[in-house]
């Protein structure tokens, strides 16, 4: 893509600005997404605007080349990768009324890109898909596809998440947070160690915001704790530790159509056995197995379905959520998690799920692309 001055309003279709790989942890696994979806779009209804953030976060143009987009060799790939140049600026609308985006470069006079009908933000983890860039879309008055500012810092957030499923009655496992200061004395670490050993063992210690399975560590031996901690605290200050369970791992997707949310056909999480669990290489290098959909009961998979969109509209859902699950031995429905902007590799659930469901990959980019363009922004 050559950086070239355009007039408002150039093209008749919707134009998509879509924005992938930030400053989290997730930044490869965004860039990751937004090859896939740069494949599938439906170029004969939308015209595309790539927009990479940096590891730094600099908003650079990039090239619509997403083959170079691609996990090589087991290393993730970077925005730098595909970066158009290596100092200029992209610049979003900063107030509504005005969706013109400006390309800078040192030395030189900005020139318009042309204005944006829609944002796709692709963004994982924190600076992204926490309602941070959210809030800034909502100031500049930018239709965008998902959540808005409240459930997707709600939905990045695992302590709240869980907060608002127990406020439904619905079952969160059991768990405990580490807050930041608490972990800075040595009095604190002591009140928080004793919390984490009533859980019992094995335990699950994550960062408290943040996704794709990065930075969490299987203790079965409590003297491993505080490297597991501080592994956690690497990507996030906020740590929550929860008790491990014995069940199934079942996630569903939920999509907003015109009357309402529905949940997809339910997927199970089929771990390798060279792996303890689902984690960041399982997930994304070795490729475990996802079996769709899941062998359930019609009444586990009513109920699974159920709670799905339950969750979803608890929290304040828009567009799309991934809510994952554990069915435990007992039969009953565990709510693990909640991604308000799951992904969309070749490899992710959500997509394989809803076409399992009978709507295509591309069906479900428009799907998602056509919501947020009736949807207004502000209060709603």
């Amino acid at each position: 893509m050559s950086i070239e001055q355009t007039s408002p309003n150039q093209s008749a279709k919707p134009r998509v600005a879509i924005v992938f790989g930030g400053r989290s942890s997730e930044h490869g696994v965004s860039v990751v997404t937004a090859a896939s979806v740069l494949r599938s779009i439906d170029r004969s209804k939308y015209e595309v605007l790539p927009i990479g953030i940096t590891h730094e976060g600099r908003w650079a143009l990039v090239g619509d080349e997403p083959a170079r987009m691609a996990i090589t060799d087991g290393k993730m790939p970077d925005v730098d990768q595909v970066a158009e140049a290596p100092e200029g600026q992209v610049s979003l609308p900063v107030a509504p009324g005005n969706r013109e985006v400006v390309w800078s470069e040192p030395g030189a006079a900005p020139k318009v890109l042309g204005e944006v009908d829609v944002v796709l933000p692709l963004l994982h983890g924190p600076w992204g898909e926490d309602g941070t860039l959210q809030g800034l879309l909502e100031l500049s008055g930018v239709p965008y596809v998902g959540s808005g500012v409240l459930a997707s810092s709600v939905g990045m957030d695992k302590e709240f998440t869980k907060r608002i499923i127990e406020s439904l009655g619905l079952y969160a496992g059991e768990y405990t947070v580490v807050k930041p200061r608490e972990w800075q004395s040595e009095e604190g670490r002591a009140a928080a160690r004793g919390r984490i050993a009533a859980l019992g063992l094995p335990l699950f210690v994550k960062p408290c915001r943040a996704g794709s399975s990065i930075g969490i560590t299987k203790v079965k031996d409590l003297a491993d704790l505080d490297a597991a901690i501080d592994e956690a605290r690497r990507h996030d200050p906020k740590v929550i530790v929860e008790k491990g369970v014995e069940g199934r791992e079942i996630e569903c997707g939920v999509l907003e159509f015109e009357d309402g949310p529905r949940a997809s056909v339910p997927a199970e999480v089929l771990v390798d056995g060279d792996f303890e669990f689902y984690d960041f290489e399982a997930k994304y290098i070795d490729s475990s197995e996802v079996q769709i959909p899941a062998q359930l009961t019609d009444a586990e998979r009513t109920e699974l379905q159920r709670q799905a969109v339950e969750v979803f509209e608890g929290l304040g859902c828009e567009g799309l959520a991934r809510v994952d699950f554990f069915l435990l031995a007992d039969g009953r429905w565990m709510v693990n998690e909640v991604n308000t902007m799951p992904g969309f590799t070749p490899i992710s659930a959500y997509p394989k799920m809803w076409e399992a469901t009978g709507v295509p990959y591309a069906e479900l980019i428009d799907r998602l692309l056509a919501a947020a363009l009736r949807r207004s922004t502000g209060l709603r």
